[in-house]
């Protein structure tokens, strides 16, 4: 089970693709692409270093800032690691998350 994975990366703290605010709180505009590739590659490192794998993901729980403008590029980078694993997916909008992220997965994979 995995819960509040983001695209920050180990040991920096970074956003790939950017914060979606500023220090300010003002918007920024941020590459949910890139933020997207970096969750996924969060996911499968966890899993990875626990004795499974993104294959044996079951069920994923998506949350999007804005769905609107992210969900078509989110579902591409999606759909390249995960449409031949075929796990079940519930995707989210929700109005923000508690860092400047615009993507977050929840994951059930079998051990």
């Amino acid at each position: 089970f995995l819960s509040g994975v983001g695209p920050r990366q180990a040991g920096s703290d970074a956003i790939p693709g950017g914060a979606v605010k500023n220090s300010d709180g003002s918007a920024n505009d941020y590459d949910v692409e890139a933020q997207t590739r970096a969750v996924i590659e969060n996911v499968k490192t966890i899993l990875e270093a626990s004795g499974s794998s993104l294959d044996k993901v079951i069920d994923v729980t998506v949350f999007l800032i804005d769905m609107e403008r992210d969900f078509a590029t989110f579902n591409k980078v999606y759909n390249e690691y995960f449409e031949h694993i075929g796990a079940t997916r519930t995707t989210l909008a929700i109005s923000a998350l508690p860092t400047p992220i615009a993507v977050e997965f929840k994951v059930l994979a079998r051990a």
